[in-house]
């Protein structure tokens, strides 16, 4: 049962509580415990893979590729422990305003974590210099702590989609990155053909995000289930997550002289080299 209110506020529910109702809605706990399973799975895929992997700049890739089933496992689990699930009551102008509803912020800091591991291993790959990498990550972390502003507000339902819209603003900055200014580097780095196959599977599945957050109960609420939202989430996260880190470990094992080939950041090196023919 959701938590009764005190002056409009929802109380938070014990962990207890939450878990009882993850539980007892199969669609809704499915769509958690196949991530779970999934990314137990593909840890130790991953650690099979990357075995052989050497290199600095191909273990960094591989580093930063196996944190992020290492985070989702954690988050997932947190997900349907009841950990980082709550209710909120929706302010007046929401579709359900008045009424509480399950919220799933922890996913919010899965994605705070994973998402700047999965732009790191893009940048890596694609040789981008340290400066491109710092701001693109920066704006992925900002993206994520906006979305989940714009899920936990109560007090206006307004403020909800301006953070809504900071969110977006900030996605912007990270898909002008990857779609214009890295595959630039890949080229020069000779790993364009597998960026550009990583690169669009992340900016189509990272679209259906902002999507799924504005038809759901989160947004205009036109899918009132937390079970199929939940599940809406739970698809993206597989292909942008595990199917991503697959096909790039698995390139990277099999091209580690092309990954070793330019170093960390082009232009450094491009200076670095200048200064020794001098």
């Amino acid at each position: 049962m959701p938590p009764v209110t005190a002056g409009g506020v929802a109380l938070q529910a014990t962990q207890s509580e939450v878990f009882s109702e993850i539980s007892n809605d199969v669609l809704l706990s499915s769509s958690l415990w196949a991530n779970i399973a999934l990314a137990g799975l593909s840890i130790l895929l991953f650690v099979y893979m990357g075995r052989n992997v050497e290199g600095t700049r191909g273990k960094l890739i591989f580093g930063a590729t196996l944190m992020i089933p290492l985070v989702s496992i954690s988050s997932y689990t947190g997900l349907v422990s009841g950990l980082t699930v709550g209710y909120l009551e929706m302010p007046a102008g929401h579709a359900l305003a008045g009424e509480e509803v399950m919220s799933q912020w922890g996913r919010y800091l899965t994605w705070a974590l994973s998402t700047p591991m999965i732009l790191i291993a893009l940048g890596l790959l694609a040789d981008v210099d340290l400066g491109s990498l710092f701001t693109v990550v920066a704006a992925d972390i900002g993206m994520c702590v906006t979305g989940l502003a714009a899920a936990l507000v109560t007090s206006s339902y307004a403020l909800r989609w301006v953070f809504y819209g900071i969110s977006c603003a900030f996605f912007v900055v990270v898909l002008y990155a990857v779609l214009v200014e890295w595959p630039e580097s890949a080229s020069a780095a000779g790993t364009d053909e597998i960026f550009g196959t990583l690169r669009a599977l992340t900016v189509v599945l990272w679209l259906g995000y902002p999507i799924i957050w504005a038809v759901g109960i989160e947004g205009l609420a036109l899918v009132e289930s937390v079970g199929l939202t939940s599940w809406a989430y739970s698809v993206l996260d597989i292909g942008a997550k595990y199917i991503f880190a697959f096909l790039l470990l698995r390139w990277v094992a099999a091209n580690q002289s092309v990954v070793e080939t330019a170093g960390f950041g082009s232009s450094a090196g491009s200076g670095a080299a200048a200064v020794d023919d001098d």
